[in-house]
């Protein structure tokens, strides 16, 4: 997920955050105006998920490329994004070639690495060479412990095994060391009126899962139709969806899904509003007055130009929601409203929004903004912005500011033209360019469950302490596409992105970085190999007994900061300010190649996720498996039977399958400098981390 704004327009344009499904609903004033993608105005495409531009991309409108906002590298690939063959084929590789392509004994793709474990265990599907992806990634991931029991363990991706994209679906019963596949009954929904008793979805995906306190497990689910950018089929329905495991650990889900918004039909694309991004949180707080609530945020896209949060909960297990509220209400923080409408208030553009809850009930929702006034033609930072809620999602407080950040730097500037245009991605340093999947900064928040009143928000910033102007990275502007700039982002020791850490003590009226600037605030990522390589795409949680763990994709490792590789790891403290880190993955995992692209690689997913008992369970998407594809010379007649090939795509990168993998970690803490040490094992508690 990506991008940001453009000071030098009006209309400035905005950072990309978060892959997502699009809800369609009816809104406000723009209930009866036609809605779509191509109807959104510049900033509001630059804010939206890769998924939703996607599944409403240009062939539905007629209109130009969703990516390019002005450049034309579109194909006729699906979805109406560019996708390229691979350059050649080859031999896949042998046994660690075909690792998930071939069932085990026991028949299942489990394909582990060391101490990483697959979790999502179907063996990869042999798709065309035009549709690498397609019928094969696993991306985005969310995982989640039961506060009764930590053998207990579910979690959920985009699932693309079916062809396009599904809420994934998993449970382990064994702390994670192996893991079941199950299917969510998506796909049909009961329909809005009994003339129309069904709705059947093509897609769906952004998932989140989450324990209550009473043993069941939930996902929430985006499903939707993509319109005529996909098929002949103008529906464009929506909706989001909650699926519950009632008392069987992840094992299977009701059926049909529970509508968490108003499902509006959609059949022509005539809606008032497109819904993005949605997440959920669970009171799992047995002492907590509101004990098992379940709540979902999420960002909605409306005719008049504006982008506000909402939130609605459910006091009955899922089984039915509140009306919508508002989360993203006024404040003097969101000083440019950019000539656009303020209906709700003056902070109109934010999205990403996560909700979070402490043990004593309140309910806290951190997303990115962008409506502070910037104070120069080079600045190009943003906010976080927080809201509590004291009565349940019923109402919420005014945003206070968490903390500025700088995002990520604009692709196709640093990565060539037509690397990933109108997106921010994560340039690796020197001449190799083939890191190229979106990517933006954004908020994960959690409460202490030893303290209500400790509040902490992990983020990315590209300036931090270790990446600023001492050292060759400065702030430049914008891209013609309103990303971010930067002089040193390809050099070696300059520009580097940080996962930062601001902190409330007074249960969110103020933080650490409120005011503050981020090339001051406290650094998550302290290890030394840290210092001038980039961590991105973070989650938080708290550990039982109090520790904070923050897990990331890390460039430190071997030569993955010049080759566009990444590693996993996680961070941990006892204090909030001093981090041990250790590595997650095994080994490095090559930048991916899946997907649209002029060499592929454009999606990644658009988070990871994190959970943890007394151990953590970092969950992320992994490119470690080769793609597999029919060789182009076989099967062609009698005689010539079908053979495995691997192939090269044409940025010179081995074709790769994106997979879920999971690991259960120690957390670790430092000595006080940060770097990596043991965790020392401490005695259970009786009380249970508030936010999975």
């Amino acid at each position: 997920m990506s991008s940001k704004l453009r000071l030098a327009l009006p209309m400035a344009v905005i950072g990309v955050l978060g892959a997502a499904c699009v809800l369609l609903l009816q809104s406000h004033a723009s209930a009866r105006v036609k809605m779509n993608y191509g109807h959104l105005n510049k900033i509001q495409k630059r804010i939206i998920s890769e998924t939703l531009a996607s599944a409403l991309g240009p062939q539905s409108t007629g209109l130009e490329s969703h990516a390019a906002v002005g450049d034309d590298d579109e194909g006729s690939g699906p979805d109406g994004a560019p996708f390229t063959p691979p350059k050649s084929y080859g031999s896949p590789g042998g046994a660690t070639g075909t690792i998930n392509y071939f069932p085990s004994s026991e028949g299942s793709c489990s394909a582990n690495l060391g101490d990483n474990v697959k979790v999502n265990q179907n063996c990869q599907n042999l798709t065309d060479a035009d549709l690498q992806g397609r019928g094969q990634g696993n991306n985005e991931p969310s995982i989640s412990v039961d506060p009764l029991n930590p053998e207990h363990l579910v979690a959920s991706d985009n699932s693309y095994i079916r062809g396009d994209g599904t809420c994934g679906s998993y449970f382990s019963q064994d702390g994670g060391r192996s893991w079941s596949s199950t299917t969510s009954p998506n796909g049909f929904t009961r329909g809005p009126s009994s003339s129309i008793p069904r709705e059947y979805w093509q897609a769906g995906g952004n998932t989140s899962v989450a324990w209550d306190t009473r043993g069941n497990a939930y996902e929430s689910c985006q499903l939707f139709n993509r319109g005529t950018a996909a098929s002949a089929n103008p529906d464009q329905s929506s909706t989001f969806v909650i699926f519950r495991a009632t008392q069987n650990n992840g094992g299977s889900w009701n059926f049909p899904g529970r509508y968490t918004a108003t499902f509006n039909l959609d059949p022509i694309g005539a809606s008032g509003a497109l819904e993005d991004e949605a997440l959920m949180a669970i009171d799992d707080n047995a002492r907590s007055p509101y004990r098992d609530r379940i709540y979902v945020t999420w960002t909605e896209f409306a005719a008049d130009g504006t982008a506000y949060i909402y939130e609605v909960h459910s006091d009955d297990y899922g089984e039915t929601f509140s009306n919508r509220v508002l989360v993203s209400t006024d404040s003097s923080l969101c000083s440019n409203t950019f000539g656009l409408p303020t209906p709700n208030g003056r902070c109109n553009e934010g999205t990403f929004s996560d909700p979070f809850v402490g043990k004593d009930g309140n309910l806290y929702v951190a997303w990115d903004n962008f409506n502070n006034r910037l104070t120069s033609g080079t600045n190009n930072n943003f906010q976080v912005l927080l809201a509590k809620s004291t009565d349940g999602g019923q109402t919420f407080s005014a945003p206070v500011q968490v903390s500025p950040y700088y995002d990520l730097p604009d692709c196709d500037t640093y990565q060539g033209a037509g690397a990933d245009p109108g997106r921010a991605c994560v340039p690796e340093k020197g001449s190799s360019t083939v890191s190229v999947f979106r990517a933006t900064s954004y908020p994960s928040g959690q409460v202490d469950p030893n303290n209500p009143s400790v509040i902490s928000v992990a983020f990315g910033s590209y300036i931090n302490k270790d990446s600023n102007e001492s050292n060759g990275c400065t702030p430049t502007g914008f891209a013609d596409d309103g990303n971010p700039t930067y002089t040193g982002v390809k050099t070696a020791g300059a520009c580097a992105n940080k996962i930062l850490l601001s902190v409330s003590t007074n249960g969110g009226s103020t933080f650490s970085g409120t005011g503050a600037d981020p090339r001051t605030e406290q650094l998550v990522t302290q290890s030394p190999g840290q210092k001038h390589t980039d961590q991105f795409w973070q989650w938080s949680t708290y550990t039982r007994d109090g520790k904070l763990a923050v897990d990331y994709y890390d460039r430190q490792y071997g030569n993955d900061e010049t080759t566009g590789s990444s590693d996993f790891s996680l961070s941990g403290s006892n204090n909030l300010t001093n981090f041990g880190q250790v590595r997650v993955t095994s080994s490095s995992m090559p930048a991916p190649t899946q997907f649209e692209g002029p060499a592929g690689g454009q999606f990644y997913g658009d988070y990871v996720w994190l959970t943890a008992a007394d151990k953590a369970y970092p969950i992320w998407s992994d490119t470690r498996a080769k793609d597999l594809f029919l060789c182009p010379t076989s099967a062609t007649g009698p005689g010539n039977p079908p053979q495995l090939c691997g192939a090269t795509e044409t940025n010179g990168e081995t074709a790769n399958d994106e997979e879920t993998y999971m690991a259960a970690v120690n957390v670790p803490t430092a000595g006080g400098n940060g770097h990596q040490a043991k965790d020392h094992t401490r005695k259970k508690s009786k009380h249970h981390a508030k936010r999975h």
